[in-house]
């Protein structure tokens, strides 16, 4: 059975530039303000933070070093490998699913946030918080994590295409890392195939199920490009019109991840 949290890691890991770690840097810091008291630990924390708590505990200190001396604490990108995994085994380490709660973070903020201001309806897959945040409990839930995780990686390859095809020798170049972080056969053919895929974006959107899946591709995507070219902004765009993401919903996230507005 394929593992996509696994796959999301590596892809995240593996894939950013330097802009797209700073920007995951922006996120853990900025939620470690907001939600910075789901990561006290005890029952309390757990049951309210949920893996938002534990990755913001464990990102606390480190982020703080990388922020202040990137070069001694080894950089953002340093602090992010220890968080989501580093080769082999270790993308199924400590914090498994930490790449998926970091995201389900910046969407959960940004829809409720939106949700207090009377501007869009903020209803979570796993009842007061988004699976992701919080472990599934049952076969349902865990489908419903799988097919979210596959969404997400989708959408970061869809804004990568946004802009030209994926060339071959970036595609085998994705598959070898992927390979090198221990990720299964069956992830690496699925992400074979989706990057081979055309860009269609009617039918992608289709896929997206609700807002808050909506609001996590979109915080994914921000993450996956430099978002430097007209075809990258129209891209995110168009897929927060099709989607029906609310302009504060789009505007908090982009605060979150600290990126100018479109």
């Amino acid at each position: 059975m394929a593992n996509f949290a696994d796959l999301l890691g590596s892809v995240i890991q593996n894939n950013l530039g330097p802009s797209g770690q700073q920007r995951m840097g922006n996120a853990l810091q900025d939620l470690q303000s907001s939600f910075g008291q789901l990561s006290g630990g005890g029952a309390a924390g757990a049951s309210q933070g949920g893996m938002l708590g534990s990755l913001l505990g464990a990102a606390k200190n480190s982020l703080a070093g990388a922020s202040n001396n990137p070069l001694q604490a080894g950089g953002v990108g340093a602090v992010l490998g220890s968080l989501f995994g580093g080769g082999g085994d270790s993308v199924k380490g400590a914090l498994s699913g930490g790449a998926l709660a970091m995201i389900a973070g910046v969407a959960y903020k940004a829809l409720m946030n939106a949700n207090q201001g009377g501007d869009a309806q903020a209803p979570f897959s796993g009842g007061n918080l988004p699976l992701g945040l919080q472990p599934p409990q049952t076969a349902a839930e865990e489908q419903v994590v799988e097919q979210k995780t596959q969404l997400i990686i989708k959408g970061m390859m869809n804004i990568a295409k946004s802009d030209g095809e994926v060339s071959g020798d970036e595609i085998q170049r994705i598959l070898g890392k992927a390979q090198q972080s221990g990720v299964g056969s069956d992830e690496q053919a699925w992400l074979m195939t989706e990057l081979s895929k055309p860009l269609n974006l009617d039918a992608f959107v289709a896929e997206i199920p609700n807002q808050e899946v909506a609001a996590e591709v979109y915080a994914a995507s921000l993450l996956a490009v430099e978002v430097d070219t007209d075809e990258e902004r129209d891209y995110l765009r168009q897929f927060a019109e099709k989607t029906g993401l609310h302009s504060s919903v789009v505007q908090t996230i982009h605060q979150t991840l600290g990126i100018a507005a479109l």
